[in-house]
């Protein structure tokens, strides 16, 4: 196998949730750009089919839904209709996400069922209705968004979002589970885990933390508009296929820094 045919992703079919801005939309651009078929979701309808007709520009074949991730019959129904035009489903990002900031003793129960639906109930649903797809197909790759936040305390001075850190903790067990159980099947469950990126998401916390985030960041800078292609593109493609229940941290070494 060439190297070319090693990260391509030529015929393939890849759903990317939260896929109109953010690292959806690198994950989504590289993945076109590798020759895959691409449906973005989220609930911002917009901002997915701005970024769908722009692929469909390209000469990609794309689509876009609107979809609330923590529902199973939105979910059904990207689903259904991703089947209904492509015929198979290769690729599953669940990258959609969401934070509250607060204090893990004033968090509100209502915003930690939240940042929970999102974060992890939305996983769940999302790789259990693909899942049986590409147990059925015998091949696919799921990949998870988790986050550095989820691999051990952070620092309230820095991040105080207790709900944000444990659904991404529990998010990188759950892929670690999920590929145990699908192995067997040819598909492949594995999660990057992400430092920080400049999103709308980590606007706000990188305003009052972004230089005690850099202290602690060994590259010294903050992800950048390309970095997330490549390790997405490498856990998408026949390059990682002797890779199961992976956590990737794409973070400027700062988890390597931890001591």
């Amino acid at each position: 196998m060439t190297i070319q045919e090693l990260f391509s992703l030529k015929g393939k079919t890849a759903i990317v949730t939260g896929g109109g801005r953010g690292l959806g939309q690198q994950i989504a651009e590289i993945y076109a750009e590798a020759g895959a078929n691409v449906v973005v979701c989220s609930r911002n309808l917009e901002a997915c089919q701005e970024l769908s007709d722009s692929l469909k520009e390209r000469g990609v074949r794309s689509l876009a839904f609107k979809c609330d991730v923590s529902s199973s019959d939105d979910i059904q129904y990207v689903v259904d209709e991703t089947l209904k035009e492509f015929g198979r489903i290769d690729i599953l990002v669940n990258n959609s996400g969401t934070s509250w900031g607060a204090s893990a003793l004033e968090m509100p129960a209502d915003k930690w069922d939240k940042v929970m639906d999102i974060n992890l109930r939305a996983v769940f649903l999302f790789s259990q209705a693909v899942g049986k797809i590409m147990v059925e197909q015998r091949s696919g790759k799921i990949i998870n968004i988790a986050s550095i936040a989820g691999m051990g305390g952070q620092d309230p001075q820095v991040m105080d979002a207790i709900g944000y850190s444990t659904s991404k903790g529990a998010v990188i067990s759950f892929t670690k589970d999920l590929a145990v159980k699908l192995a067997p099947f040819n598909v492949h469950v594995n999660a990057i885990a992400p430092g920080f990126f400049p999103t709308k998401m980590t606007k706000t916390i990188l305003g009052y933390s972004g230089e005690k985030i850099l202290e602690r960041t060994p590259a010294g800078r903050f992800g950048s508009d390309e970095d997330m292609k490549g390790p997405a593109l490498f856990l998408a493609s026949a390059a990682s296929d002797y890779v199961f229940g992976h956590i990737l941290a794409v973070d400027g070494g700062t988890v390597a820094g931890v001591q």
